[in-house]
């Protein structure tokens, strides 16, 4: 009876300690082990760096091109803007929302709200015409470009993204967890990793143009298509929540930009940008 009493309490513990086993094993794999099924979204802020451009500026009665503008972006620095639901449109802003289709790579959709301001009162070299009709206010501009230098003031063109650059793309992204090389063992709890990708998109811009002593004209409008490479620091706390810094460059080309409201009067550009991203998001399994 006793031998049967010490096996059955043998059997017992053993028992006990296979599933306490099971239940540390389990414990033990952090959530942030994996990604995949993984929703993040993403809401933050970003400078902007632009290259040079050639404008072409094509309408009835003109036809010329600004060669090597120069621009600048628009900030407004940390602002309650960012988080004002009535107003957080107005700054540089960048969302993002993607998926993780495993654990390292994750497909997102992003607005990039950037704002491009053109340097205008400089001299720049132009080439072209300018043959308005005389009771046209603009036709004190009429003259052949001939390449050489021309004082731009803003009387005679002012000509903003500012409402603003709005680049909608799609992107694949890399994900991976560089924790340990910190000896950061509870990842749970902090979380060190890097992202790159790439990705495509259409620019969607909100043009301010004043051209010709024109009436202003200000709407969105489809204007052409941009791609970018990115690379980026994610630090995660607490398994759900994240800061992270990004580095992303591009190129951008827009056959047709509209600046005023004759449809037949249009403006076109390509240039590189250079983008300086932080953002703050959450990612959750689904």
């Amino acid at each position: 009876m006793k031998n049967k009493t010490l096996n059955t309490l043998a059997l017992l513990c053993l028992t006990l300690f296979s599933i306490s086993t099971i239940a540390q094993d389990t414990n033990t794999e952090k959530y942030t082990a994996h990604n995949k099924g993984k929703f993040y979204v993403s809401w933050g802020g970003n400078r902007e760096t632009f290259s040079k451009s050639d404008i072409r500026f094509e309408g009835e009665g003109y036809d010329f091109t600004i060669q090597d503008a120069t621009a600048k972006d628009k900030p407004k620095g940390w602002h309650i803007d960012y988080i004002n639901p009535t107003s957080m449109t107005i700054p540089q802003t960048n969302f993002k929302a993607g998926y993780f289709i495993s654990d390292k790579y994750n497909v997102a959709l992003g607005v990039d709200h950037m704002k491009y301001v053109m340097n205008r009162n400089r001299t720049r070299t132009v080439t072209g015409y300018i043959d308005l009709p005389a009771d046209e206010d603009g036709s004190i501009y009429n003259q052949e470009f001939n390449g050489d230098p021309y004082f731009l003031s803003e009387d005679f063109l002012k000509f903003e993204h500012t409402n603003g650059l709005n680049y909608v793309y799609l992107e694949l992204n890399r994900f991976d967890d560089i924790s340990s090389l910190f000896k950061i063992n509870n990842t749970d709890i902090f979380q060190l990793n890097v992202t790159e990708g790439f990705g495509a998109g259409a620019l969607y811009p909100k043009t301010n143009t004043t051209l010709l002593a024109k009436d202003r004209y200000d709407e969105f409008h489809l204007a052409g298509y941009g791609t970018h490479l990115n690379v980026g620091l994610n630090l995660t706390f607490y398994k759900y929540f994240f800061i992270q810094v990004d580095l992303k460059g591009g190129y951008i080309n827009m056959p047709d930009i509209r600046t005023t409201s004759n449809a037949n009067e249009s403006a076109s550009q390509h240039f590189w940008f250079l983008q300086r991203v932080i953002s703050f998001g959450g990612r959750f399994r689904l």
